[in-house]
């Protein structure tokens, strides 16, 4: 009989089950970009990725169940779980130009389109003489919410027939997802965190109604009476600035928070190429992981991003590569007064989105101060039943934008028992989180500058038993609201990594934008809101002159822009607001991009692409002088 221990075998026994775990734990998704595609045939595309990963992982079954997303449309590229080790081998062979691991980033109107000078009804407008965008197609990167009335398609002609798209079907969203107006919609789920996905719909419907607002803005049709939540604040006809353009989905982003892969933004791009997008809006932060752009740029696609959502601060600008139209964010000439009323009867003026006429706006209600209202200044307040004056020191003011501390300044005091909310702030023009406010405040919420926060704070002080009310907001447009101002949050150049690129390019409205939510109307901020105004006039400029390159379109947006029409020259206040102008412009830039220049353009550090940093951006640059 064997007496030796069977321990050692059940370790070795053990051993072999774990380290495949170990194994797989060290994978992770990486994007291999291999330049221009060599064959028009995808499956012969797709069919030299797997060759190339089984030459990695000396089997072919292991490289076809490690790839994700094999790119093989616009250029040839992939994405796939790997190994450190593995990806260094994978960047050693010939035709691979770069293999960088996949990152993560986030997504970044009833008066825009007037403010901006694009009358629907004059003869002479852009807007006509573009047939308001008739089947021109524009990509829009996140979901979409199919029954909102801004994308009926009664009265539309057959879809295009030069598209090449397909509507992918899902969870609550079928078949009838699309129409003659939403002609495509796809969805990228791959490589996404499934944190990211949880609680979203796969499919292409969009749950946290970024798409659907920047979709509506740059291709909504005529909505008459829309307003804010059916309030009545903002109201007047809700349409997008392209209204007769297509609308092509790729949904690419997930979860409350808009959280992007760049593997699955990357396969977006590719499948916009093969379907035949004109005009792709990326409101979105990821520009400089996304060699696909240049791809799209190359092929006659008119590319815009976001700038980024990190300002005020300088060098923050996000999507920087030149062959892209970067977007910041301004303000437009709207406001919504409210007036709060003191118990010694002086009655000062602020900003809300007071719509609900309730008992508890009708009565005073005990004010008190409760500092930053963070929740080391509440723990000595007793804020019940109170409108309670909060603060964000105006050292912080300078360099943020309001939200962040206004909606942790509503939750705490609401978990106090509070009433209502006065904050004052340096900017008092951007409204998202006022809307969550109202609904746990009933008492209201509003936004005052520091001039008119002194002014309550000095009676607050005077007397013992100070009180306050909350009235109800109106709308004010026109020359009385000073317009338009870069916005606090949207960021600034220059970039980083390429200081001699201008960027962003142009600005556009971006705050406070009212557009399509499920199926109503509500306001959104970010540049995210000001790129889908470029991408239509864009869209404009391609239906008015169809062989007019990228670069062109570009440039007679950049060229024809303007500053405040008060006046004040703001820095990088430059606007796409001037219709007839953009249509005629005196110059245009034409810009040949040579893909092969670019991607030769070496490695910037382990994994990471070299755009040119230098400067060198292979492209071919000439004029040209319009009548």
């Amino acid at each position: 009989m064997d007496s030796r221990s069977p321990f050692p075998s059940t370790l070795l026994f053990v051993l072999l089950l774990v380290l495949p775990v170990f194994a797989n734990a060290s994978s992770r998704l990486y994007i291999v970009y291999m330049g221009e595609k060599k064959h028009d045939d995808p499956s012969v595309v797709t069919a030299s990725h797997h060759d190339a990963l089984t030459s990695v992982f000396g089997s072919k079954d292991e490289a076809m169940k490690s790839i994700v997303y094999s790119y093989k449309h616009g250029f040839s590229g992939f994405a796939a779980m790997l190994t450190e080790s593995q990806a260094d081998e994978l960047a050693k062979l010939p035709g691979v130009i770069t293999v960088k691991p996949n990152t993560y980033h986030e997504t970044h109107t009833t008066r825009s389109w007037d403010f901006l000078g694009l009358n629907y009804n004059e003869q002479s407008s852009l807007l006509k003489k573009a047939g308001y965008g008739e089947d021109v197609i524009v990509g829009v990167d996140t979901g979409i919410w199919p029954e909102s009335q801004s994308f009926d398609d009664n009265s539309y002609g057959p879809v295009p027939a030069r598209w090449k798209g397909k509507c992918q079907t899902g969870v609550a969203f079928n078949t009838t997802g699309c129409n003659r107006k939403i002609i495509g919609a796809r969805w990228y789920s791959s490589g996404v965190p499934d944190e990211s996905l949880k609680g979203d719909y796969m499919s292409p419907r969009d749950l946290n109604g970024h798409g659907t607002h920047t979709a509506s803005t740059i291709a909504g049709k005529q909505v008459w009476n829309a307003s804010h939540h059916r309030s009545g604040l903002a109201a007047g006809v809700a349409r997008g600035g392209a209204p007769r353009a297509r609308l092509a989905v790729y949904k690419a982003c997930w979860g409350t928070a808009g959280t992007c892969s760049a593997a699955a933004v990357l396969a977006a791009v590719d499948d916009a190429i093969n379907d035949g997008v004109d005009v792709l809006s990326l409101s979105l932060g990821i520009g400089s992981d996304i060699p696909g752009t240049l791809h799209a740029v190359a092929s006659g696609m008119t590319v815009v991003f976001a700038g980024g959502n990190a300002g005020p601060a300088p060098q923050t600008v996000e999507n920087v590569v030149p062959w892209v139209i970067t977007v910041a964010a301004t303000t437009i000439d709207r406001s919504f007064p409210t007036v709060v009323s003191l118990g010694n009867k002086e009655k000062l003026v602020g900003q809300s989105l007071n719509f609900n006429a309730t008992k508890n706006n009708s009565n005073y209600h005990m004010l008190v101060f409760g500092s930053s209202c963070d929740e080391e200044s509440l723990a000595t307040v007793n804020v019940t039943g109170k409108i309670v004056l909060c603060y964000v020191p105006l050292e912080a003011a300078a360099t943020s934008s309001p939200n962040p501390a206004f909606g942790t300044a509503a939750i705490g005091i609401a978990k106090g028992g509070a009433k209502g909310l006065i904050f004052a702030h340096q900017r008092t023009n951007v409204f998202d989180d006022l809307e969550n406010c109202n609904k746990i405040l009933p008492a209201g919420c509003m936004m005052v500058d520091f001039e008119i926060a002194a002014r309550i704070a000095s009676y607050l002080n005077s007397t013992r038993k100070p009180v306050a009310k909350i009235s109800r907001a109106v709308t004010v447009v026109g020359n009385g609201v000073l317009a338009p101002r870069i916005a606090a949050f949207s960021s600034r150049g220059p970039s980083i990594d390429f200081p001699g690129i201008l960027k962003p390019d142009v600005a556009a409205p971006g705050v406070s934008i009212l557009a399509a939510v499920g199926d109503s109307y509500k306001f959104m901020s970010g540049t995210s809101m000001a790129c889908p105004h470029v991408s239509a006039v864009a869209a404009l400029l391609k239906s008015v002159h169809p062989d007019w390159s990228p670069a062109m379109i570009k440039s007679a947006i950049i060229t024809t822009g303007t500053y405040s029409r008060h006046g004040v020259v703001v820095a990088f206040c430059l606007y796409p607001g001037l219709p007839p102008l953009i249509r005629l412009p005196p110059l245009l830039y034409q810009v040949a991009v040579d893909v092969q220049l670019v991607t030769v353009g070496g490695v910037k550090e382990k994994h990471a692409p070299d755009y040119g940093k230098n400067g060198s951006m292979g492209t071919r640059s000439s004029t040209t002088m319009t009548p």
